[in-house]
């Protein structure tokens, strides 16, 4: 198996994107692309009492026709109270969130410029929560559409509408606040996650991860 894997940023990931973190020697976080619509780097899913509900963070890269992922503006709209809403009605009954709600809460209160630094730091606050080497992260230098042998690529790999396969990536069941409800639901985000197992989260993580 490669030791680097390169990711893009994203808000709160799934689950399969944590993998990623845990398991790999060394993970490059992308800054350097052009940003894409309707990915993981501006949503994320979590569960609700009506089903899997995204929640997205609105952009705003101005007039310019393409815009790096690092510059990419956070829109002045109100969606981190809507975020917060959702996500304590959606796992204020779970076992853990009064356990982490206040690690969280910062990162809904605190206005924030940039998306890149936002997803950046809520990444690193998971990270530290679950028990992941933060320094194992490092950003690109520039940009490169396609790596040689030796790095995998998971930019495009991980996303919400078509994902690629991906072998390594083997979902574990865990308990789910609704699941008598829907059952148990895949890949959610990481928060999911965190919020229902606590510091069981990574071994579920590694038991999601086939070498």
């Amino acid at each position: 198996m490669n030791e680097t894997a390169v990711v893009s940023s994203a808000y709160l990931a799934p689950i399969q994107y944590y993998t990623k973190l845990d398991s790999y020697s060394h993970v490059l976080l992308e800054q350097h692309e052009n940003f894409i619509k309707q990915t993981f780097r501006n949503r994320c899913v979590i569960s609700s009492a009506a089903g899997p509900l995204p929640l997205y963070i609105p952009t705003d890269k101005g007039d310019a026709l393409k815009c790096l992922t690092r510059d990419i503006l956070i829109a002045d709209e109100d969606w981190q109270s809507l975020h917060w809403k959702s996500i304590k009605t959606a796992y204020n009954s779970s076992p853990f969130f009064e356990y982490y709600e206040e690690d969280f809460l910062p990162f809904y209160t605190k206005k924030w410029k940039y998306l890149f630094d936002f997803n950046t730091q809520i990444q690193e606050k998971v990270m530290e929560l679950i028990g992941l080497d933060k320094n194992k992260i490092s950003l690109t230098s520039d940009f490169i559409p396609t790596y040689e042998s030796g790095i995998s690529d998971f930019r495009e790999a991980i996303r919400p509408k078509n994902p690629k396969p991906d072998e390594e990536f083997i979902p574990q069941f865990y308990y789910q606040v609704f699941e008598e409800k829907f059952k148990f639901i895949p890949n959610l985000s990481i928060i999911d996650l965190l919020f229902n197992m606590g510091n069981e989260s990574i071994v579920v993580l590694r038991n999601s991860f086939r070498k």
